[in-house]
């Protein structure tokens, strides 16, 4: 059976799969954020939650999945072509090595809590948003929606991530207490730009329904 997907469909789809790649290739960097230590990737990687709630709203949960499974295809395929860059024998000008090595040769066990909590994370952020928009007679509510399925998508991610990535490593207490910090300062980064998203959704919502009506 033939499918047919809109530009608008698609850019959202490209985007979610570059801030997860970026965000990835960001999280070796840890930034002081006032009494907190957090890692660079948090900067981008609410943004594919924020984009995910867009696509579950316009093209429902089944397309959302679609596009998860490939943002993790996508980042996968990415590990492995790092990897494979960091085994190749350099020249003899090449002094980069270590440092390569050191950026994008993440511990086996670290990328395994990556790819999975992100799979699980956007798989529940994206269940509860099309859970409620169904419960919902009107199908608004938009910001509470939003904000509680990134809660849910948000805490599944952290509470999967950080046990696999640290468990024996870190105290039990500083891994709740990551999980804690992790899900409460995403979901208020997405709280921050909701009005943003809001426009967003309502903006993409003419453009597609212009598009059907021209077709």
């Amino acid at each position: 059976m033939q499918r047919n997907y809109s530009l608008t469909f698609l850019l959202l789809t490209l985007t979610f799969c570059v801030c997860l790649i970026v965000s990835n290739l960001m999280e070796i960097k840890t930034v002081p954020l006032g009494p907190l230590t957090i890692t660079a990737g948090v900067v981008v990687f609410p943004i594919s939650y924020i984009i995910n709630d867009c696509i579950v709203e316009l093209y429902g949960f089944s397309r959302a999945r679609m596009v998860i499974l490939l943002g993790f295809a996508a980042n996968l395929f990415v590990s492995l072509l790092l990897q494979i860059g960091i085994i190749l024998p350099g020249a003899e000008s090449w002094t980069g090595q270590e440092a390569m090595a050191m950026i994008f040769g993440a511990v086996p066990r670290i990328l395994a809590a990556s790819f999975t909590a992100f799979l699980c994370g956007s798989l529940v952020n994206a269940w509860v948003m099309a859970r409620m928009k169904a419960a919902s007679p009107d199908g608004r509510r938009f910001s509470v929606r939003a904000i509680v399925s990134t809660l849910w998508g948000e805490g599944t991610d952290s509470i999967i991530f950080f046990p696999v990535a640290f468990a024996g490593v870190l105290p039990a207490r500083e891994i709740i207490s990551l999980i804690v910090t992790q899900t409460l300062l995403k979901t208020a980064y997405e709280c921050a730009v909701l009005p943003v998203t809001v426009r967003v959704v309502r903006s993409l919502k003419k453009i597609e329904d212009r598009a059907t009506a021209t077709d």
